[in-house]
């Protein structure tokens, strides 16, 4: 089920003038019954009943009398607000707000309208500054295709419309040539990030991504998606499989239960003790391990670690398991990492904009977790990720850090896996799976 994220915002089948011009339009289809607090749900709408309300509603903007155009108002709920509070603050009158609370609340129950949940308001002031502001319609977003709309006819009745958008369950075959970065290119061909971040620290088990990969390399992608009839994307599930310069990753979770892991063809594991490299974004190296000019004294002196160039804000993943053993300010390294792993290695990561949410000294870490994010911090002269690797104690070169493969399935596992891999490989020849669904609600219902 889609989680509600707060950040987003709210879905909208039209620009803001639909919120702001429905009003006017339901008043063409509704009728002149007067129903201050009584929802009406009607049938969900074509798109091109849409686009013909949205016409009407422009044709006839700013018909009431006494009041000005109607502007949207954004509106987010608060820590702590309930979803009339929140309406009070577009300043629309007492007797406005219990009637659209009192509306809504006939189809959804708004006890369950969380903090950070986004809408959208219409309002219109009276001309001159005197009486109440007056709200001419609402927009919500109910689910991950699907919203209401609440109108205010001329006679002052409020409509009630529910609109939901068909959705297909997409299974994704994208095939390219890297074209600047691998993580840039598979989010340009329309992978999320999760799905691109997982692709690239997969791939980090076997290859340099700054060094081993060429633009001429050919990758493939496999995942799932959900997507409303006008394309947009709801929901995205998890890498299913991964390819890259003939190596092969296919998603598989034991029968049992337990973690998600991903094997090659014949059915290994393909999880190394130690990534190849550490960041999960766009990158290139900038400064290999070894003598060098120093780019803020001037003086030639040893570089005991690989920096990486990539932008403010790149996820830093940890390269194995592991606990923190340092999460502070460290001179010239500004904000500090220090990781501790297994056979005396320990990991270390400077110039760090900020820690990922939960990394302190003690916290146990999983290879592949987004520790840290890129910044500039200490004494640097620019975006980038200076990584070190100690091994009892000494800085080595992290380039010359040796992986070890993982474990093979067997017997009934390995049977189970078999059958996923068929499955997988169906779905490639045929260049991808489409199924029609229906979409999770994200409020909850009126019982």
């Amino acid at each position: 089920m889609a989680q509600f994220d707060p950040r987003r915002q709210p879905m909208r089948l039209a620009p803001h003038v639909f919120t702001v011009l429905a009003a006017v339009a339901v008043t063409l289809l509704a009728g002149k019954v007067y129903q201050p607090v009584r929802a009406e749900t009607l049938p969900p709408m074509t798109a091109e009943q849409l686009e013909a309300l949205e016409a009407r509603a422009m044709a006839n903007a700013g018909a009431q009398a006494g009041l000005t155009a109607p502007e949207a108002v954004p509106v987010q709920i608060r820590s702590g607000e309930t979803f009339e509070q929140a309406l009070r603050r577009t300043g629309i009158g007492v007797a406005d707000v219990q009637a659209v609370v009192a509306t809504i609340a006939g189809a959804f129950d708004v006890s369950q309208l969380r903090a950070g949940l986004k809408f959208e308001t219409a309002i219109a002031r009276p001309r001159g500054g005197r009486g109440d502001t007056r709200l001419i319609g609402l927009t919500m977003r109910t689910g991950p295709a699907s919203q209401l709309t609440v109108s205010r006819t001329f006679d002052g009745a409020l409509r009630l419309r529910a609109l939901e958008e068909k959705v297909t369950h997409e299974t994704v075959v994208l095939k390219s040539e890297v074209k600047g970065s691998l993580y840039a290119t598979a989010q340009r061909m329309g992978a999320s990030g999760a799905v691109t971040r997982k692709a690239v620290q997969l791939f980090s088990h076997k290859f340099d991504m700054d060094r081993d990969i060429k633009g001429s390399d050919e990758f493939t992608l496999v995942f799932a998606r959900t997507v409303t009839e006008t394309g947009r994307v709801v929901e995205t599930g998890e890498l299913l499989y991964a390819e890259l310069k003939g190596q092969v990753f296919y998603r598989y979770k034991p029968v049992g239960g337990g973690e998600t892991q991903y094997f090659d063809a014949s059915g290994k594991n393909t999880r190394s003790a130690f990534m190849r490299t550490p960041l999960a974004g766009g990158y290139r190296m900038s400064s290999s391990f070894g003598y060098r000019r120093h780019p803020i004294s001037g003086y030639r002196r040893m570089h005991q670690g690989i920096d990486f160039a990539a932008g403010t804000g790149t996820p830093i993943v940890a390269p194995a398991d592991g606990v923190v053993v340092e999460a502070r300010r460290w001179g010239g390294y500004g904000n500090w990492l220090r990781i501790r792993h297994s056979n005396g290695l320990e990991s270390g990561y400077g110039h760090l904009s900020r820690y990922a949410p939960g990394i302190r000294a003690g916290q146990r870490v999983r290879q592949g977790q987004v520790v840290a994010y890129v910044g500039s911090t200490g004494a640097s002269t620019g975006p980038h990720l200076h990584y070190e690797i100690w091994r009892n104690g000494q800085r080595i070169n992290p380039a010359g850090v040796k992986t070890q493969e993982g474990t093979i399935l067997s017997g009934a596992e390995l049977t189970a896996f078999r059958a996923e891999k068929a499955r997988i490989d169906r779905i490639i020849l045929a260049g991808g799976e489409r199924r029609a669904g229906q979409a999770s609600q994200l409020v909850a219902p009126k019982a």
